[in-house]
């Protein structure tokens, strides 16, 4: 067996429910740190890449709940065949269309056509099969788009669109019994709208997928497209009046005894319906998006649960993506509705200011106060208008206002990548500060088509 495991899950378990785990660097949920398979439970095959994979033996074949990132396809395998050389993986479930949770079936594919098995059925929402043909689509924008997030260490990195789609698809509560198991397999809403979490009821086991990641839920991602906060708190008060006693998470370690994961569950259904709560009564006193941006928090007595923690998405991205739901894109505010180009925009502040320079000086003041949001808005006026002065042929002026820019702009949003432990936020300013170091606005913007074949970055 490839990559054999060098912690013990359960022990790890232990360690990030007391808060004694590194869960923005070390133990990050959504990191394939620490690879390998263990058997958590008599019968339940634990894999830990990126995504959570298990393998449940049911005594008459095995059923995988979700199948990991394309780099899990031969780890998995290897692993399942050294716990169970010769069981055939009869069913599968993914529990939603994301890149980090549907590959792993391909070598039991193969290996049903050899052996004279039946392939595995795979199983999953109705609208899985619309995300995998939007991918298809809009090939180009989610590789870069999860480059810009996940900082873009491999530039070759591919999208890949070689799905293997469900055998059955379903759009309501359906039951599965395979040997001496029942699948109970639930709809719900979430961080997409194809999720499904599996109960299995004889062992008190639920399989959330990303309905529960060790982190505050990923209900708001800046670059992707619509997530129910609502719908999502729903889903997790329907886990917890199951009364499990294991908790199998899409990311993190698994959560081991009824009373933790019942807390666990509940504890992120309260997050969530706080979040939502406060937006849209915020939003019904017509107030714009930005004020409610300042105004919303979080439930105070659940700051220091360990699986709470903003290490993923930001709270305030979850307000953004209520008010999308509920209000459409306009921010409420009037300049915003149709607003005058941003470079225009640019030129004339600048222009105020009295150039580039002074602006510059004084974001380099709000940056040694610690002020780094205030200093990116300024810096990004004063690149934009650099950028804009030096189209055409090049002026020393414009060239060194340029220079200047530009590595203002990568020491600044570097800070900003640096002081922010929430991964998409962390990502992205530590593109643009990477992007100005290369003196580009964007340094994703017509990036040549990645080599065919090539790994992809997760989906989440």
């Amino acid at each position: 067996m490839s990559n054999p495991p060098t912690t013990d899950f359960r022990a790890l378990a232990e360690l990030l429910w007391s808060g004694q785990a590194d869960l923005v660097h070390e133990h990050h949920p959504v990191r394939g740190s620490y690879p390998g398979a263990q058997e958590i439970a008599p019968g339940l095959l634990y894999f830990k890449g990126i995504a959570a994979i298990s393998v449940v033996d049911t005594g008459e074949g095995l059923v995988m709940m979700d199948a990991g990132t394309k780099r899990d396809i031969d780890r998995v395998y290897e692993a399942v065949r050294a716990w169970r050389p010769d069981a055939p993986l009869v069913a599968a479930v993914f529990s939603h269309h994301h890149l980090d949770h549907v590959w792993a079936t391909r070598r039991f594919d193969e290996e049903a056509a050899a052996r004279g098995w039946a392939k595995p059925h795979v199983y999953a929402h109705a609208l899985l099969p619309r995300h995998f043909d939007r991918y298809r689509r809009t090939q180009a924008w989610n590789r870069a788009i999860n480059l810009r997030q996940f900082l873009g260490r491999a530039d070759d990195l591919e999208w890949p669109v070689d799905f293997r789609y469900p055998d059955v698809t379903f759009d309501r509560d359906l039951t599965l019994r395979i040997g001496s198991l029942t699948f109970a397999l639930h709809p719900a809403r979430g961080e997409t709208d194809d999720h499904v979490w599996v109960h299995v009821p004889e062992r008190g086991w639920i399989f959330p997928g990303d309905l529960f990641i060790w982190a505050v839920p990923n209900a708001g991602n800046p670059q992707k497209v619509q997530r129910y906060c609502e719908d999502w708190a729903d889903a997790l008060r329907a886990m917890a009046a199951c009364d499990a006693e294991l908790l199998v998470c899409g990311h993190g370690m698994p959560i081991f005894g009824a009373p933790r994961v019942h807390q666990a569950l509940l504890d992120t259904a309260e997050y969530l319906d706080a979040i939502e709560t406060q937006t849209v009564a915020l939003m019904n006193r017509a107030l714009p998006l930005d004020e409610i941006l300042q105004r919303v928090r979080p439930p105070a007595h659940l700051a220091d649960r360990p699986y709470l923690q903003a290490i993923y998405d930001h709270p305030q991205f979850l307000v953004r993506n209520v008010w999308r739901r509920y209000g459409g894109w306009w921010d409420g505010e009037p300049d915003a509705l149709l607003p005058a180009p941003r470079v225009q925009q640019a030129r004339e502040w600048i222009a105020l200011a009295g150039g580039v320079a002074p602006v510059l000086a004084r974001a380099a003041q709000l940056e040694a106060a610690g002020d780094l949001a205030m200093a990116a808005h300024l810096v990004e006026l004063a690149t934009l208008a650099a950028d804009d002065a030096r189209t055409g042929a090049p002026q020393t002026d414009a060239a060194q206002q340029h220079e200047a820019a530009h590595a203002a702009r990568a020491r600044i949003y570097a800070a900003r990548s640096a002081a922010e432990p929430s991964t998409m936020a962390r990502g992205i300013f530590g593109h643009f500060a990477r992007s100005s170091r290369e003196h580009r606005r964007d340094r994703i913007a017509d990036l040549p088509e990645a080599p065919h074949g090539s790994g992809a970055p997760h989906a989440t």
